[in-house]
């Protein structure tokens, strides 16, 4: 008799999941709490509570080439870096030729998770979830969460004092959607990731003056690399997965950095990353710089204070007349449906075996699928998360001793503490 499996959440990590089930032979029901697919790459004019937000003009940071699930390319009409309607597309016409929809339930809300009084010998969940006001308890072999972690927008406004006096607009960039009605307005955009890059572009077009502020820097990379190919298939290949292989860490950080400059050197642009040795997600964008050297937008440093019109920023320079500032100051991790014993969040940071598997239940039957941020495309990752977590399931891969795990799990939260 096929495992049941419960999929929660029919985004990205939520359809490919469901697929691996399939062709593990497991039998899955994905609980998803809109009435559609596609999570995070569905643009809605309005904001959802519980649900991934993104603004109108989005568009994918890898190729096409690269970011296509194993088994099932994107169309060759398709454009190398896809606006979010079209990945939509894709992820509609892969959901339609693996029949992906027979297994999902719209609308229906996961309210809780929790471990059956037998898990210790059996590994089943109790998942209680509601549709339309109906409450229903099903009992499933595995669980696999997969509601992503761009949901619960983190604003920590105790670290930008005055902001309680702050006569302007002020708003998380989840909130945000278009430019239209930023005219002529003096703009604060707080955050160095790909969203405040983004929104900072896009505003700037329409403002009288953007401002981003920055603690650390960041490295900035094009969509466009050597010879016009996508940045991602220069950047990723199996020559430097080898050299990293083999090469001396110190040589290794040179060669980055020597790369990372070479369209233009962070330094006069004010955003050389304070670590520059930390392998964190860079950003892309193509027009940053660009903006940046005419004027448009200004790098300013750390807030220090705000006032009733104006930012003060760290290096003591005051910006005045400040209308609207955006917090693009990421999210928090959030599993509404768990127990705070089944997933541990702490600083933001999850206590998951690679990202995955809590290392400290009886059975492995619960997995986490999309919690992570790769140098690079992340919907091939996903895949492979989602392939050796039905593994897991079936019993086909074993975990390591808990022990292990945890070990595994200490010393990747301290590199990580270490290089921030």
């Amino acid at each position: 008799m096929a495992k049941k499996v419960a999929v929660i959440g029919a985004g990205v990590s939520g359809l490919i999941s469901l697929k691996c089930c399939v062709d593990e032979g497991l039998e899955p029901t994905c609980f998803e709490r809109t009435k559609d697919i596609g999570g995070l790459w569905r643009f809605q004019e309005n904001v959802e509570d519980g649900r991934a937000s993104i603004y109108q003009s989005v568009i994918t940071n890898t190729s096409k080439e690269m970011s296509c699930f194993s088994d099932f390319p994107m169309p060759e009409d398709f454009p190398n870096f896809l606006h979010n309607s079209k990945l939509l597309e894709y992820f509609r016409i892969f959901a339609k030729k693996f029949d992906l929809l027979k297994y999902i339930q719209f609308q229906t809300t996961v309210l809780s998770v929790k471990k059956r009084p037998d898990f210790s010998s059996s590994g089943q969940w109790e998942v209680v979830t509601e549709n339309k006001g109906q409450e229903q308890s099903s009992v499933f072999d595995a669980v696999m969460v997969c509601n992503g972690h761009h949901i619960l927008p983190h604003i920590p406004l105790e670290e930008f004092p005055g902001i309680e006096r702050f006569k302007g607009q002020y708003f998380h960039s989840r909130q945000y959607k278009c430019p239209e009605g930023f005219e002529g307005k003096h703009i604060l955009v707080v955050g160095i990731g790909n969203s405040a890059a983004d929104i900072a572009v896009e505003l700037s077009k329409k403002a009288a003056q953007v401002f981003i502020s920055t603690r650390g820097g960041s490295w900035i990379i094009s969509r466009i690399s050597k010879d016009g190919y996508p940045w991602d298939m220069i950047f990723h290949t199996r020559y430097k997965s080898m050299l990293q292989d083999v090469l001396p860490r110190i040589v290794l950080k040179w060669m980055r950095n020597q790369q990372m400059d070479r369209w233009f050197s962070h330094e006069n642009y004010a955003l050389e990353p304070q670590n520059k040795n930390l392998m964190k997600e860079s950003i892309v964008n193509d027009e940053l710089p660009s903006h940046i050297l005419r004027g448009a937008i200004k790098v300013k440093s750390k807030v220090r204070e705000l006032t009733e019109t104006s930012a003060i920023f760290e290096d003591g320079t005051v910006e005045e007349d400040i209308d609207v500032i955006v917090f693009a100051t990421g999210y928090t991790l959030s599993f509404p449906f768990l127990e705070d014993s089944l997933v541990k969040v702490e600083n933001n940071m999850v206590s998951l075996f690679k990202y995955m598997f809590p290392p400290h239940h009886e059975k492995p039957t619960l997995a986490c699928i999309g919690l992570i941020q790769p140098l690079g495309p992340i919907f091939p990752t996903v895949e492979l998360q989602a392939r050796w977590a039905t593994r897991v399931f079936k019993g086909l891969c074993t975990l390591p001793s808990e022990k292990t795990m945890m070990e595994d799990i200490i010393e990747r939260h301290k590199k990580r503490i270490d290089l921030l």
